[in-house]
């Protein structure tokens, strides 16, 4: 496996970050980052309950409130910014038309830390010009009563840059600099599919075996071998794109998951509230380029099909 390069240099280009998409992952790491920089939130569940109480975070790694946070209704209310922290589910990416053009300037940087692929190519292809960043994060987390987070496990980001374009170090060492654990990668592709080999698994097969969580899905053997099939297929499809991942991550992945008990995954919780479920950016698009390079991939497919059928999707 790859070691990760820890970034340490800070430019003090970035001053002020928006965070949109403000769910469980967008109000814990912008929380974070907020004790220690300009940060304003875009909301709209929780915009009341946070303007009049502030943002509640319960965490393994100690509790905190935010007092006074920098809440908004509109993109527009925040105006132009130096960064964009992307927490959107990717189902809602054709929204960032409309979202992403008040908070830009020429040199705003845009860091996408959603699921699956294809977002980093959503991103550039509307957005030309404009240094483009994803994280990965590796966290247990879920949404309280309006206005709090809670954070249960973990909380690593693994970051890259499109194209070595944008100020990767600076965002890392920012990241870092507010408390979070985070890596900088030089292959975000890599990255990419790394993610894939929890996400794939654990969000698909809590679907598929009707609504369960990450401990009943270790608790059945057979599950556990779907698990570890679908681990495997993700590393040879990745393999196929010039990603290398050792199989011993796939292992990590599985007793990791083990140590969070009864944790629900979020496609799970959206699925199980009536909505939509990242079902091409998470299983699909993996299965078409699986499929591209002639990767064989039958539990890979096996799942999407179920996760279609289980949301309906024709």
């Amino acid at each position: 496996m790859q070691a990760p390069v820890v970034s340490t240099r800070v430019e003090n280009t970035i001053r002020k970050i928006a965070v949109v998409g403000s769910g469980a992952v967008g109000c814990y790491y912008g929380a974070r980052l907020a004790r220690h920089y300009d940060v304003s939130f875009l909301m709209r569940r929780d915009l009341n309950a946070v303007r009049k109480s502030g943002l509640r975070i319960e965490s393994v790694d100690g509790d905190f409130t935010l007092e006074d946070v920098q809440a908004f209704e509109t993109t527009v209310q925040i105006g132009p910014v130096d960064l964009v922290v992307i927490a959107l589910k990717a189902t809602a990416n054709d929204l960032l038309l409309h979202l992403l053009p008040p908070l830009l300037k020429k040199d705003t940087v845009l860091l996408t830390l959603q699921n699956g692929l294809g977002n980093e190519e959503f991103l550039a292809s509307h957005f030309p010009g404009h240094p483009i960043l994803g994280g990965l994060c590796f966290v247990c987390i879920n949404r309280g009563e309006p206005g709090t987070i809670r954070h249960l496990a973990h909380g690593l980001v693994e970051m890259g840059a499109v194209d070595d374009s944008g100020p990767i170090e600076e965002v890392g060492a920012m990241f870092q600099k507010a408390g979070i654990d985070c890596h900088t990668l030089p292959d975000l592709g890599l990255t990419r599919w790394r993610k894939l080999i929890w996400n794939v698994p654990f969000n698909g097969l809590s679907i598929a075996a009707g609504g369960i969580d990450t401990q009943q899905i270790l608790a059945s053997p057979e599950l556990e071998n779907r698990t570890r099939a679908l681990m495997l297929e993700i590393i040879a499809a990745a393999a196929a794109y010039g990603h290398t991942i050792d199989p011993e991550f796939a292992e990590a992945n599985i007793n990791c998951t083990r140590e969070m008990g009864s944790y629900q995954p979020s496609s799970l919780i959206d699925f199980l509230a009536g909505n939509a479920v990242e079902v091409e950016p998470i299983w699909g698009e993996p299965l078409r380029r699986a499929k591209e390079k002639q990767v064989e991939t039958p539990e890979l497919k096996r799942l999407y099909l179920e996760i279609c059928a289980a949301v309906g999707k024709g």
